[in-house]
């Protein structure tokens, strides 16, 4: 063990997840749940203390862009939509346990393929308190210890909300040190956190692209991988533009700054002359800069020209790329050079078009006739997320409560020997 004062406090954290994860692991269902309502039930009485420290947070970060400001700003309805959050994680079946498979082999021997915890998750995340609680929430109703790394923009704020979700792991008689955050903003601590074998079973990083780079060349920990959210939404032939036009101007404004919003827009050209002036010009409208290409150039002299990099870029603000496509091949072919395979959507009456979409697109969540904002574990029904994992391994999409599990074999003989 180094003597380095870092590295020892960030063992010692260790040292405390895994054992509590021990406890965790095995906590009857009703615990965990008696732990989480007392945690939602704390955050919502203790708002006015969680809202003072976000303000120091907020004070603290005037150089943030506006959507980032939006993602770091907790106010009275967004803490009582995380209590509500927590309530709803507590709602969910017990993962843990759960037997996912179950067969006898002809000499008699049953074999069961049984959920069960991971461990202890590291969760390395920027200015998005929320993770706290969604994280921590759905780390202790799948029987897993978390070590909780937040970014300095929203310090204040991830310890009053961590401060909540430990009283509720006391008030059910569950160890605190089930849930920790790294109690220092050194940048040093993530570099430990990634080389912490011993004592982390996977990490789940959440941020920009610098840090998910550095998590991914430095990490000797298995991940979720989360990168960029470039999504698409494309606005077929066959597209109602009613329909179009209300998802659109949702899917990219409604918040720009989270990884479901839109980012760049793909309009097949048997529709330039009819779909898309008024999509253009409703995006301009409603106060969003677009980048488009020589055809949106054309709709408004507002319109400005989309570079080579604008279709790989992840604007997390008030921006979007504009493209003419030909038809559903165009924007397939365009998704695939330029996408993240995070979330991409189509608008269309063609059935037959949603399905090719559906089937001929690599990305972790599609869309047919909805939004990309709806991109989220707790619209999926999963209570929250602790990420949207792009990676095709373990875990793909929102990653909830089944998916921090993974399984083992339980074998029943009855005396049996192999020959």
């Amino acid at each position: 063990m180094s003597g380095d004062p870092l590295d020892l406090l960030m063992d010692e954290i260790g040292a405390r997840a895994r054992q509590a994860a021990k406890t965790l692991a095995v906590a009857p269902s009703a615990q965990k749940d008696a732990a989480l309502r007392a945690a939602a039930d704390s955050v919502s009485a203790r708002q006015d203390l969680i809202v003072t420290a976000n303000a120091r947070d907020l004070a603290a970060a005037q150089s943030l862009t506006p959507a980032l400001r939006d993602r770091l700003t907790l106010t009275g309805a967004r803490l009582e939509a995380m209590a509500q959050a927590l309530r709803e994680i507590a709602d969910l079946p017990d993962p843990i346990g759960h037997e996912l498979a179950r067969w006898q082999r002809p000499n008699g021997l049953d074999i069961a393929r049984v959920a069960v915890p991971l461990g202890v998750i590291g969760i390395i995340y920027e200015s998005r308190p929320n993770v706290t609680a969604d994280a921590g929430g759905l780390c202790i109703k799948s029987g897993n210890a978390a070590i909780l790394r937040g970014g300095s923009e929203s310090f204040h704020s991830s310890h009053a909300i961590m401060d909540c979700l430990q009283a509720g792991l006391t008030a059910a008689g569950l160890p605190a040190d089930c849930l920790q955050l790294v109690p220092t903003i050194d940048r040093a601590a993530v570099g430990k956190m990634l080389r912490m074998r011993d004592f982390i079973d996977v990490i789940v990083p959440r941020g920009g692209r610098g840090l998910i780079e550095r998590v991914i060349a430095e990490s000797r920990i298995p991940l979720f991988q989360h990168l960029d959210g470039v999504n698409h939404t494309y606005v077929d032939g066959a597209a109602d533009l009613t329909m179009a036009r209300q998802i659109v101007l949702n899917a990219k404004l409604r918040r720009p700054g989270v990884c479901g919003a839109t980012e760049t827009l793909l309009v097949d050209s048997k529709v330039k002359a009819t779909h898309l002036a008024p999509l253009i010009l409703d995006l301009l409208e409603a106060g969003c800069e677009v980048r488009g290409d020589d055809a949106s150039q054309a709709v408004d002299p507002r319109v400005l020209p989309a570079s080579e990099a604008d279709w790989s870029t992840e604007y997390l603000d008030p921006v979007i790329s504009v493209r003419m496509v030909e038809g559903l091949a165009g924007a397939i072919s365009h998704i695939e050079r330029y996408g993240s395979h995070h979330t991409d959507a189509i608008i269309t009456e063609d059935r037959t078009q949603a399905e090719l979409f559906l089937q001929s697109v690599d990305s972790a969540i599609l869309m047919v006739n909805a939004s990309t904002q709806f991109a989220d574990g707790g619209e999926f029904g999963m209570g929250a997320e602790i990420g949207i994992s792009t990676g095709r391994l373990h875990a793909r999409g929102p990653v909830g409560v089944e998916q921090l599990t993974s399984f083992k074999y339980l074998v029943r003989g009855a005396g049996q020997v192999r020959p």
